[in-house]
């Protein structure tokens, strides 16, 4: 088997195993590989503006505010402009800063036709270290995978 489809195993397979109602959830290395590896597969960072300016983003992201800054209040237009911005039929990834709100897109998405819909675990940022800081123990950033800041 090649490595593409040993990921998305491993990543149905967690999704079996905490029932999830979406394809798979995905470590961030996993996620960057079926970047390079699957045509039109695509990155949804559904972080906020904020998050994207002062945090940072993968560079060929869609970008699309599952909360909306400031106020963090939920974004009316999310599906529509995830309709607008993103086949059904490509394999969406959703990333947000631990992988709470991505989780949320990716269980809209596949309730409203995305057929190929995995939640990025651990996140951009991930969990805390030891002095309360993001970004150095899990998540994109700390894995070293391709990010740019504004």
């Amino acid at each position: 088997m090649s490595k593409t489809n040993d990921i998305l195993l491993a990543a149905k397979a967690r999704a079996e195993q905490s029932s999830l109602p979406y394809s798979g959830a995905l470590t961030p290395d996993e996620a960057y590989e079926l970047l390079q590896t699957v045509p039109g597969a695509k990155l949804v960072d559904v972080r906020s503006s904020a998050e994207w300016n002062f945090v940072g983003t993968v560079p060929g992201a869609v970008n699309i505010e599952w909360k909306r800054f400031p106020g963090m209040i939920d974004n009316p237009d999310f599906l529509s402009q995830l309709k607008q911005q993103v086949s059904a039929e490509s394999l969406i990834m959703f990333l947000c800063r631990t992988g709470g709100r991505s989780d949320q897109a990716a269980r809209l998405a596949a309730a409203n036709g995305f057929t190929d819909c995995f939640n990025v675990l651990e996140g951009f940022e991930g969990d805390k270290d030891g002095e309360q800081h993001r970004g150095t123990v899990s998540g994109w950033k700390a894995r070293k995978l391709p990010w740019i800041q504004s």
